[in-house]
């Protein structure tokens, strides 16, 4: 049977989803997307693939899938309306490109960059909880932001991979790692200062990020010390880092295919 290939690049507000990854009895991203495209496209014989999955409750600003169908899409831009038009109002595609064969949304070499969006000290509105971690102790930010760095660059990071397996790959590349004050997201119920940590990779290992924030958030709390996130970071280090950030606070910003 001839396929054709699509990618749909897509962004959601994941806070009632459990994750991409279609799973019995709850609610995912998988399962909303499959059932949009199983409506519009009236039992036409499809399949999506993600370009990887994400935990219950993280958002994304720019995600991707790819699509297989039995019959050319013959209008883009009309097929990307409808689509928009019958999903849920916290998903929305941004655009679709047709693919050819060789494609292969999983193997593809990219790069994705995630930020983590967290605020520190008081209680926050409670509408910032969909997107935005709260962490009612005080921090050390300048701490924090010193402890971010040192991810930069090439490490061994089985101390920031939930559930390690002796025979993983640990040894990977962090293209960028910085925290920095916040001023891509607003609203009016924001605390007056909120803080992003920006991480940029070709692959991440589950929990790798979340790891990573909690990590700093212990730095920033005096629970660790930079020279502790630099023993973790060694060879073979067996250094346990056990908090892991919530989720929510956790946005895939964007994803490119090279």
């Amino acid at each position: 049977m001839k396929k054709y290939f699509y990618v749909i690049n897509i962004q959601f507000l994941g806070y009632r989803f459990h994750g991409w990854q279609k799973q019995p009895k709850v609610k995912t991203l998988h399962l909303m997307i499959d059932r949009t495209l199983n409506f519009i496209l009236e039992g036409q014989y499809f399949k999506s693939l993600s370009s990887g999955r994400t935990d219950a409750m993280v958002s994304a600003e720019n995600a991707a899938f790819e699509l297989f169908v039995s019959e050319p899409i013959e209008d883009l831009d009309v097929f990307l309306q409808l689509f928009n038009y019958n999903l849920p109002q916290d998903i929305r595609a941004l655009n679709i490109r047709e693919v050819d064969s060789t494609f292969n949304i999983i193997n593809h070499s990219k790069v994705k960059e995630y930020l983590y969006l967290f605020a520190f000290g008081e209680k926050c509105h409670p509408f910032c909880a969909p997107i935005m971690t709260t962490i009612l102790d005080d921090l050390d930010v300048e701490l924090m932001k010193q402890g971010a760095k040192l991810f930069e660059g090439e490490n061994y990071l089985w101390s920031y991979c939930y559930k390690p397996t002796e025979n993983g790959i640990y040894t990977r590349e962090i293209l960028q790692c910085e925290l920095v004050e916040n001023t891509i997201y607003s609203a009016n119920y924001f605390p007056e200062k909120t803080y992003l940590l920006r991480v940029k990779g070709k692959g991440f290992m589950r929990n790798q990020i979340r790891l990573m924030m909690g990590t700093l958030i212990d730095l920033g709390k005096g629970k660790l010390m930079l020279q502790d996130i630099k023993n973790s970071l060694v060879q073979d280090s067996r250094v346990k880092m056990d908090y892991i950030a919530p989720a929510s606070g956790l946005i895939l910003n964007k994803i490119e295919f090279e």
